[in-house]
């Protein structure tokens, strides 16, 4: 059994801070995981063992939970698998700029980027509409007993819905984010857990996460729904002079519709067709691309303001 440098912990309290620091430079989802392992199973062993203290359980479980630095390394070994599992797995190495721009398609974390960017306004929608209610209502019933336990049961949600749009982010975006929550602290009053949420950096951060995913996701739907709405028109333009001809020459003639390349204005023809569907293509390629980007970026902004900042060693 391994024993710290710093001695034998006598307290939770003391056996977290060395689980702590032997996870000091791990992933933040990583070491939030750790910490709420390890307090829920000390805290129930306690809970079990009324008669014994805290140094005296410890001794005890220590022997089968492991010391700090052996916990530690088998979480640090767990999270090589969750990183393999969660890294795609490796292209072909492509020299050239035209592989690196057409390779994008054969990216998994492409197509997931993409469906994260179309599905976030309906989660911004839904995030928006619950945190501005639940604020409201907690707001307006603080006057009142019932309205503490309102704001209990809201912030309660808010922390679990943190936790559910971490594991869509980690699943489409191949972000490792948190799959435990912050452990709350037993013991407390009601009135002393309000205070302690309204105190906790991490709960507004959450807020502010949720808010900005209305205007995130309106833009980030916006821009791929236009995009690819292009990419199809471009993309089927050859379809329809194929089968829509004389359909589009009315339109052509009733609306005056003509294109110029440069060359003069002219009614669009099959040289047309076929230059607006290469378009298409690079345009459907081009727009992949943006949104692996936006997925990276929206990666690290939910990394950012879902992770606790004392998980990410910033107090």
């Amino acid at each position: 059994m391994g024993i710290s440098s710093s001695g034998m912990p006598r307290t939770i309290a003391d056996y977290l801070k060395q689980l702590r620091a032997a996870l000091r430079g791990a992933d933040p989802a990583l070491i939030q995981d750790a910490l709420y392992d390890a307090e829920e199973h000390l805290r129930a062993e306690l809970a079990e063992q009324p008669s014994r203290s805290e140094a005296e359980m410890l001794e005890h479980v220590v022997g089968s939970y492991g010391a700090p630095e052996e916990v530690a390394e088998i979480y640090r070994d767990q999270e090589i698998k969750i990183q393999r599992a969660l890294r795609p797995p490796p292209l072909p190495k492509r020299r050239s700029w035209v592989g690196r721009f057409f390779g994008v398609a054969v990216d998994p974390r492409t197509w997931g980027s993409l469906f994260y960017l179309l599905l976030s306004l309906a989660t911004g929608i839904f995030y928006f509409t619950w945190v501005t209610v639940g604020l409201s209502l907690s707001a307006g019933l603080s006057v009142l007993i019932i309205g503490l336990l309102v704001v209990v049961l809201f912030f309660a949600t808010v922390r679990g819905l943190s936790l559910m749009e971490g594991r869509i982010v980690e699943a489409m975006l191949g972000v490792r984010m948190p799959r435990r929550p912050v452990y709350a602290q037993p013991g407390r009053g009601l009135l002393q857990r309000i205070g302690a949420m309204f105190a906790d950096v991490h709960i507004w951060t959450t807020l502010c996460y949720m808010w900005l995913m209305l205007p995130l996701g309106i833009f980030y739907f916006t821009t791929m729904v236009t995009l690819l709405g292009l990419t199809v028109g471009f993309l089927g333009l050859p379809l329809t002079m194929l089968f829509g001809r004389d359909w589009l020459q009315g339109l052509y003639v009733d609306h005056q519709i003509t294109v110029d390349w440069g060359f003069g204005q002219h009614i669009p023809g099959w040289g047309d067709a076929i230059a607006m569907c290469v378009l298409g293509i690079v345009l459907l390629f081009a727009t992949l691309h943006l949104a692996r980007a936006l997925g990276r970026m929206h990666g690290y902004i939910a990394k950012h303001m879902l992770v606790p900042r004392q998980m990410r060693g910033e107090g």
